[in-house]
């Protein structure tokens, strides 16, 4: 039986009707993506013609997810809202908080004792709220999301980037911050950019050593990290149709890779099949009854050039296996091209560490793969000889493949079963060693692979490929090895070969398990009382910040001046920092500290310009703080890239940084530092990144007349007496210059319900 059944029906009632009404007012047929926008708008709005690319338009999406590292704060400030009950389905899921270690059973352990306090603030605030809880070791939010929430045709957002894999079941799913979630959960629309289209039509049908892995790996070299960005994928064609519902998944989930809104694919048989085997046959049915809504018109697919802004094509039939870094994940080699790059530019040949699972392919068909190459490589006298770790998506994947044999399998070649976490794919990972810093090379089936990343060393070289990929690796221990080429010695100094991988997209028993972890709130959480201690160094209660003074910035010292990538790992760490995630203060103390100061290619180092000499980030802005004074922070292209974390803007605005300047934003990132009342501008001319000096401090102007489509003026005030004045643009809307101005969008909900 599925959750939210109701909920379900009223959107299948709804969408025949949405859906015409909206062919008529475009005056042509629509693509998926379109159709769930446009019957997803507020208040049942008349559909218009919005422009792509340029239009911000109120959604009212279906449900809202968290999971327990950014649920802290959207919850926070939730809390603020005035609001009895959440107005919208929405869950907590625990699954950033554990840090893998020793092993699933022990490292679960300790998490539960080390994180009490924030876990019965998280159960506590959503039993009084109406959230469904999701336990530790309950699993991984997307997977668990996948296995019981998503629903081809519905409309969701989620505070963590990879909230998209739930496309893989024809759902418009969306990373946002904490803000947006606390709004939808306070009963207010949420804002969006209309996105623009790109269609992926897939011919032909995987064979072999290829996975859906391969699909976005593809993707995101054509891509790049920032192709995506304000714009949706929707898969087609009749290599779409060939995928498993979770496959699809994998692929969706890393489209957050390419900056995408989000990816999605067409209602097929492959998400009947999965709905009917995880319980929810009741919504298949459901499905069914509307199918030609949960697809594109036929027409489009036809003529795609015609209705998307840009259209890929990919042979299934032709497509290898890919694996892409280091350091990004879209940086894309064709396996049989990939030995030649690793000895070209010198990466250790050597593999140190496999690891498979995450949010991204830890389903029963990617753990029954990879399996299957244990299982051979044992018969064939075998072992890892890198270290070689399994991360179950969920306790019910987990469970299941237990009960199948899977996990003994793993455990004949040495491999060693995590817990149902996110664990080392978001640097929650005591990987021993790591502090020594060693140039060394470890391949994950993750999605992302930034330095630092997963273990804290910046000479780790990441590299992300299919599970199958992965654990053929992790058997040679050596990332030249080729599997369909190559051969291993065994134990008997035998030269053997690794066949294909085989495995299965259902487990022909059907999933099983004893105690999945959830948690339903209480009918009536009036009486719940929700406590934080206010002498916590793991939560703080959120004060208002200041509204806008009325003026234009004038004197902001220069913070940094960041050069190249400058992702939310940069800007707002996790791994040890995760803690500290309920505590603005605390976990203000790592803001920037990863980015690369422009001045002296050194991170965490930036001029005090009080005081002349260098310090910590936080500490400098701190002490900026202390005297009264504001800062503005200035990025490259794609700054804020990667995670959904509002932190990254919360931190900066809470120690006293106004304005963000750079090339480009990531578009999640661009949002939450709005949400908090920031001002995210971008240069008219990326040349003039070059004219800021060290010693600069900076002038906004243009402020008391702030307007849509109108530019700023900044002023550079240099150390020598001179000054040199030049535009700067922005993408603020009317809605959004008013959360400007009130200091911020909670600022504004909680004006309107006192």
């Amino acid at each position: 039986m599925a959750f939210d059944l109701n909920l379900i029906k009223s959107v299948y009632a709804a969408l025949p009707g949405r859906v015409v009404a909206a062919r008529q007012a475009l005056g042509h047929p629509l693509t998926l993506t379109e159709k769930i926008l446009y019957s997803h708008l507020w208040d049942n709005a008349e559909p218009a013609r919005f422009e792509r690319g340029k239009s911000y338009v109120d959604f009212a999406p279906d449900r809202v997810a968290m999971q327990d590292a950014t649920a802290q704060m959207a919850l926070l400030q939730f809390m603020q809202s005035g609001r009895p009950k959440v107005a919208v389905p929405s869950t907590v899921h625990c699954d950033h908080l554990i840090q893998a270690k020793v092993g699933a059973t022990e490292d679960l352990a300790t998490a539960v004792d080390k994180n009490r306090e924030v876990y019965d603030f998280l159960a506590s605030v959503s039993n009084k709220y109406g959230i469904g809880f999701w336990k530790p070791g309950a699993g991984i939010i997307h997977q668990v999301v996948l296995e019981n929430y998503a629903f081809p045709g519905g409309m969701m957002i989620g505070t963590d980037s990879h909230t998209v894999n739930a496309g893989g079941l024809g759902m418009v799913a969306i990373g946002v911050g904490g803000a947006d979630a606390s709004d939808v959960m306070a009963g207010f629309p949420w804002e969006l950019l209309f996105p623009k289209l790109i269609g992926v039509k897939l011919t032909g049908k995987m064979n072999g050593w290829t996975s859906a892995k391969d699909v976005i790996l593809k993707v995101a070299g054509i891509l790049t990290v920032k192709g995506g960005t304000n714009k949706i994928v929707e898969y087609f064609g009749p290599g779409a149709e060939s995928i498993s519902c979770t496959g699809k998944g994998t692929i969706c989930n890393m489209g957050a890779e390419i900056g995408a809104t989000t990816s999605i694919f067409g209602y097929d048989e492959k998400m009947a099949e999965y709905l009917t085997g995880t319980g929810r046959a009741d919504v298949a049915e459901l499905a069914n009854a509307v199918k030609e809504h949960l697809n594109g018109d036929p027409e489009v697919y036809a003529n795609p050039e015609k209705y998307f802004d840009e259209v890929i094509e990919i042979n299934l039939s032709e497509l290898e296996p890919h694996i892409n870094g280091p350091f990004t994940p879209d940086l894309a080699w064709p396996l049989s091209k990939f030995a030649a790059a690793v000895k070209e530019n010198g990466w250790p040949q050597e593999l140190s560490v496999g690891l498979i699972g995450s949010c991204t392919n830890s389903s029963y068909e990617d753990i029954s793969r990879a399996a299957s190459l244990a299982r051979q490589a044992t018969a064939k006298g075998l072992k890892a000889k890198s270290e070689f770790t399994i991360t179950p998506g969920s306790e019910q994947v987990r469970f299941t493949v237990e009960r199948d044999g899977f996990l003994g399998d793993f455990d004949q070649i040495g491999g060693l079963v995590l817990a149902n976490a996110c664990g080392p794919c978001i640097g929650q990972w005591a990987r021993h060693g790591a502090e020594k810093q060693e140039k060394n090379s470890i391949i994950t089936s993750f999605n992302r692979n930034f330095s630092k990343r997963a273990d804290g060393n910046p000479n780790t070289h990441s590299f992300v490929a299919s599970p199958e990929i992965v654990t053929a690796m992790a058997i040679a221990g050596d990332l030249t090895f080729n599997p369909m080429t190559d051969s291993l010695v065994n134990d008997k100094g035998e030269s053997v070969k690794l066949d294909e991988p085989s495995g299965f997209e259902m487990p022909a028993l059907g999933f099983a398990v004893e105690d999945a972890g959830y948690q339903e709130p209480a009918a009536d959480g009036s009486q719940v009382q929700v406590v934080v201690s206010p002498t916590s160094d793991r939560l703080q209660l959120l004060e208002p910040f200041a509204p806008w003074e009325g003026t234009d910035l004038k004197g902001l010292r220069l913070l940094i001046k960041a050069k190249g990538k400058c992702t939310t790992d940069h800007i707002s760490m996790a791994g040890p920092w995760l803690k500290y995630r309920g505590h603005l203060d605390n976990i203000s103390n790592n803001m920037l500290i990863g980015a690369v100061n422009a001045f002296n290619e050194k991170t965490d180092s930036v001029l005090n310009q009080l005081t002349g000499e260098y310090g910590s980030v936080p500490a400098v802005q701190r002490i900026y703080k202390g005297a009264g004074e504001f800062s503005i922070v200035v990025g490259e292209e794609n700054y804020g890239e990667g995670s959904s974390r509002e932190h990254a803007a919360m931190e900066p605005r809470f120690l006293g940084v106004r304005v963000v300047l750079t090339k480009s934003f990531a578009r999640i990132h661009e949002t939450n530092l709005k949400k908090q009342g920031m001002l995210a501008i971008t240069f008219a001319n990326k040349e003039d990144y070059d004219k800021i000096q060290e010693w600069d401090t900076i002038d906004i102007s243009g402020l008391t007349s702030f307007a849509e489509g109108t530019p700023l003026t900044l002023t550079l005030n240099h150390k020598d007496g001179s000054s040199e004045s030049f535009p700067v643009v922005h993408s603020y809307n009317a809605q959004q210059i008013e959360w400007f101005r009130a200091g911020g969008a909670l600022n504004l909900i909680r004006k309107g319900l006192a």
